[in-house]
């Protein structure tokens, strides 16, 4: 008997994992069929989902922005139902950070996805829909940028030029 027990193993294991006869099945239960999906059930999941790690500034281009521009915190938003594009920051080197408020330069928001470079506007009594102000460490600055068409989407990459500054692939939120 000692010398069956493998040999009866080895069967008992391929009938398993090969199936079994119809006659040895018909007795074990039959699993259910799947219930009916409902539409929300239906609907395809994206191909692609972006985590909140894709959207922040890697870590050495947010050292690089620290030391060379005096500043962190890039982010770039999808703001009023598309018609803007808000580009914010904030201050750590005043000194540093002083070209990014310049009123002389002309800030631009390039989106090569979409092909376009947008501007910030000029209003007529307000000026330019941005903060102009002396930098002060500590302290979040903004511009907008006008996005007529929304040819700029929430997950575009976009590069932000301020004079001499660059920020190259940011993710619009």
């Amino acid at each position: 008997m000692t010398r069956t027990w493998p040999l009866l193993a080895t069967v008992a294991c391929s009938v398993l994992l090969l199936g079994a006869p119809d006659k040895l099945c018909a007795q074990a239960p039959q699993p259910a069929a799947p219930a009916a999906q409902t539409p929300a059930a239906a609907k395809p999941v994206p191909a692609t989902t972006r985590s909140s790690l894709a959207k922040k500034v890697p870590t050495r281009a947010n050292m690089y922005y620290q030391g060379v521009w005096g500043v962190d915190s890039l982010t770039v938003k999808y703001t009023e139902s598309g018609e803007i594009i808000r580009f914010s920051y904030r201050v750590v080197d005043p000194e540093k950070a002083a070209t990014l408020n310049d009123k002389k330069t002309e800030p631009s928001l390039i989106d090569p996805q979409a092909g376009v470079s947008l501007v910030v506007p000029k209003m007529e009594k307000i000026g330019q829909l941005r903060q102009s102000s002396t930098p002060i460490a500590g302290k979040s600055y903004w511009m907008a940028f006008s996005n007529s068409g929304r040819l700029v989407k929430r997950g575009h990459r976009v590069d932000v030029q301020i004079g001499s500054f660059h920020a190259d692939g940011l993710v619009v939120e």
